[in-house]
Formats: C-alpha cells, structure tokens, sequence
C-alpha cells in the first residue's frame, strides 16, 4: 500500500510540476530572448537529470551499482525510444538546423563515450573527470551556438503573469515538484520491485529508467498537447547527453575510492543496444529534419521489444 501510495502521489506531481514547467519555460525563453529550446537543453534538462543524479550517488555509496549504471543507460534507451516515440506518434516532431548540427552529433559522441568507458566492466576516477569535462563542454556549445531572439515590446513590457524573476521562480518551483515527484515515483516502484526479487540492474534498466524518465516523458506529453515541443525537445536531447556526462561523471567520483562498477550484462547488451539506438534514431532524426508519426511508432515498438527482452531473459 505504501509503495502505490507513493507511485500515485509522485505521478500527481509529475503531472502538474511538468504543466508548470512548460508554460514558465517558454515564458522564460521568450522574455530573455533565448529559444525554448535553449532553455530545454540548459535548465530544463538539468533539472529533469537531478533525480537521475541522486538515485545514481545514492545507489553508488550504498554499493549497489547494477542500479547506478543501469539506470543511466535504461533512462537514455527510455528517452530515445519510448518519449521521443511517443512524441512523434502523437505529432511529428520538428527538429531545427542547430539541434542537427550540434546536439545530435553531442548525444552520439555521449553514448560512444560511455561504451568505451565501460568496456572494462568499471568506470575509475579519470572516467569521471573526462565526463564531467564532456558536460561542461557540452553547455559551454549550447550557450555559444544558440542565437539569441528579438524581444519584442510585449514580452518586455509583460503579459499580466509577472516578470523574469517571477517566472524563474515559477521554473524553480516546477522543477522541485518534477524532481520530488520522480523521486516518490521511484521510491514506490522500487519497494515493490524488490519484493517480487528482481535482479539490481534489471530494476535500475526498467523500474528506475522508467521512473526517472517519467519527467521527460511528462514534459514531451504537455508540449505536445501545447504545440510547444522546442522546449520538450531541447530537454529530452539535453538528458540524454548529461545523464551520462554530468549524472555518471559525478555519480563516479562520489562512489567510494571514485570508481562504479558497470554490470557485465550492460557493457554487453544494454550499453551496445543504447549505442545502436542513439545513432538510429539520429540518423531518423536527420532525415527530413524531423521524426514522423510511423518512425515514432516503431521506436516505440523497439522499446516495448526491449522490456520484452529484459523480462523473458533476466527476471
């Protein structure tokens, strides 16, 4: 009871932390001149990695890292197939000249990173490091390569819902109910995974991925239903490259003596299958500047192929 309890609650604030954090973010965007999609990879994406940061350190410092690695490569495969192909499926999805360029080729090179990395079945303290240079990096491109956008007289002049600073606070208060919910989510699904004794990596590749996913996938609805999936967009590419530049990167070097092992399970099949995913669907997204409504079927299907997968060969 208390597990549903929990799952129910953090979904309620999922829901309503997500709402919020697309009208404040477009707002935001609009009033500083940047584009929602700028603000989906920088704060946005940010705050939507945070649970993925905390159950990462959390689940590294108690010695539990099929549940640290496997979440971070469960909550990317999640990201790419399952909300991307959602969001698609409902209405295609547009992709600008920028996010082809630079981001895609940025959440490529992310994921090929992470497979070398691990290859050794553990990720030490220079691992770290270069990941967390990778993020840094990684914003450091956003920042220099978006353009700004003309303010016009009546973003400066205001909408009758507050300015900048209210706005953020607005963001910052949607963010804290996306995180807090995700966390109550995770909470609840895993109390009642580890009843029914399932393996650590498979509950951080499915239960945790899922849960930690669900503000991603949330976010990607609402836009959607709002004809506002720049900032969705920006967030669910932004995720996938700092779950593993900045989530993983710090979640090593906060791990005692600053090395996570990777579970032999996911160098070998988890971790190849994310590298195929990512340069599938960039190579889909590439196409036409923009994923269509069948592409966004079967990157769900894959998905679904995937839990299929996990539940028949390692429950």
């Amino acid at each position: 009871m208390d597990a549903v309890l929990l799952g129910v609650g953090g979904l309620v604030l999922l829901l309503v932390g997500a709402e919020l954090l697309v009208r404040s973010g477009s707002r935001l965007a609009t009033r500083l001149g940047l584009s929602p999609m700028v603000i989906g990879l920088t704060v946005v994406s940010v705050g939507t990695s945070l649970p993925e940061l905390a159950i990462g350190i959390d689940a590294a410092r108690s010695g539990s890292p099929g549940i640290a690695t496997g979440n971070i490569v469960g909550t990317n495969l999640a990201n790419l197939l399952l909300v991307l192909g959602l969001g698609a499926l409902l209405r295609p999805v547009a992709f600008d000249r920028r996010t082809l360029r630079y981001d895609l080729p940025a959440m490529v090179a992310a994921a090929l990173l992470l497979f070398a990395l691990s290859r050794d079945g553990s990720i030490g303290p220079a691992g770290g490091v270069l990941l967390l240079l990778a993020a840094v990096g990684y914003v450091v491109l956003v920042l220099r390569t978006s353009p700004r956008e003309e303010v016009t007289a009546e973003a400066d002049a205001g909408d009758g819902r507050g300015g900048p600073p209210a706005q953020l606070l607005v963001l910052v208060v949607s963010l804290a109910l996306v995180v807090l919910g995700a966390e109550w989510l995770v909470d609840g699904a895993v109390q009642g995974a580890l009843v029914l004794g399932v393996d650590e990596a498979v509950i951080g590749l499915t239960v945790v991925a899922l849960g930690t996913s669900a503000p991603e996938l949330v976010t990607m609805l609402v836009a959607v239903a709002r004809r506002e999936t720049g900032l969705a967009v920006g967030n669910l590419v932004g995720s996938s490259v700092l779950n593993i530049a900045l989530v993983l990167g710090a979640t090593v070097l906060a791990a005692p003596g600053a090395t996570i092992a990777v579970p032999p399970d996911v160098v070998d099949a988890d971790l190849v299958l994310l590298v195929v995913a990512t340069l599938g669907t960039g190579l889909a997204m590439r196409t036409g500047s923009r994923l269509s409504r069948p592409e966004g079927g079967l990157l769900v299907l894959g998905y679904a192929a995937y839990l299929t997968w996990l539940v028949l060969t390692r429950v």
